[in-house]
């Protein structure tokens, strides 16, 4: 049995058979074609933190495979009330065929994945979004962004910086990390990163300079400056990352075709511009709806392990 908890636990090979699943099955919704791979099976959804697109995703996504969402959030689990990781995770498993979670510690994930009997997904976690990723990467593969790319990510060391982090140090392409002094990514992360990179042949570069990372580059990347959790720190955040908006003069500085990505929730005039998420190098909602099939991908991929 396998868990998709985060991209390090799979090989390329792995990886791109999971997207190659994800292209052919959006395809089939495009053609209207709907295939029951997943006929009967529940998916268990707990939200610790909440989201928008996560939600609609598995919970749309697991309908269109033939089976059903059950959604949890920590208001309707004994887990908001102290019990044990443990004992919730063996009594869940036990009535569902797969589980999703959106949590906060990344070690609270992989403690429900140790005692679950089922697949568990990693739907976020303070320290990795896999699935968000899963469906950046197949944008990129979709519009011929997937061939030795130069990546440049501009903004927080954060969750989506490690995965992106993970994710090249394992496919062998370019990616370059423009952080504002004091928000560099984890150093544990980063020399995993390292030490993939040297069987992948991935070129892996860390800086504090937005334009240096974003000089031609195929595809450029952000993400939020204020996560969830993180509202007090807005004001000193804002003052912390000037410089590092994604805008027409940073973009500018890529390649003429590249391409702009974005997990959302996007806040205009901070992490980007209005003119660059409304541009046609702007491909957040193609991206947004790519996590619907990833994640089918995924899920079925999963079910697909257990036999």
């Amino acid at each position: 049995m396998r868990h998709f908890l985060t991209l390090n636990d799979f090989t390329k090979e792995e990886i791109l058979e999971i997207l190659d699943l994800a292209i052919k099955i959006k395809a089939e919704v495009k053609r209207g074609e709907i295939i029951h791979r997943l006929e009967d099976k529940s998916l268990a959804m707990i939200f610790e933190k909440s989201s928008t697109r996560t939600r609609v995703s598995f919970e749309v996504g697991i309908t269109q495979l033939g089976g059903h969402a059950l959604f949890l959030s920590s208001r309707d689990t004994q887990l908001g009330r102290g019990e044990p990781i443990k004992d919730t995770a063996r009594v869940i498993s036990s009535m569902v065929d797969m589980v999703m979670i959106r949590t906060y510690k990344q070690k609270d994930i992989e403690e429900f994945a140790s005692y679950s009997k089922v697949p568990v997904i990693n739907g976020l976690t303070d320290e990795f979004h896999p699935v968000q990723l899963m469906a950046d990467y197949m944008t990129m593969k979709e519009n011929g962004k997937d061939n030795n790319p130069k990546v440049a990510y501009v903004g927080d060391g954060n969750n989506m910086a490690h995965s992106w982090l993970i994710l090249a140090s394992i496919l062998g392409f370019e990616l370059r990390i423009a952080t504002p002094k004091g928000y560099e990514v984890d150093e544990d992360i980063l020399k995993t990163a390292l030490k993939n990179a040297k069987k992948s042949g991935a070129v892996i570069k860390i800086g504090n300079d937005p334009k240096e990372a974003v000089k031609e580059c195929d595809v450029v990347t952000t993400d939020t400056w204020i996560s969830m959790g993180q509202e007090d720190e807005k004001e000193k955040r804002v003052k912390d990352f000037k410089g590092f908006m994604v805008d027409n003069s940073l973009m500018g500085l890529a390649k003429d075709d590249a391409i702009f990505l974005h997990c959302l929730p996007a806040y205009r005039e901070y992490e980007v511009s209005e003119d660059v998420l409304e541009s046609k190098q702007s491909l957040i909602f193609e991206e947004a709806e790519n996590r619907l099939h990833a994640q089918k991908a995924i899920l079925v991929w999963l079910d697909n392990q257990r036999g």
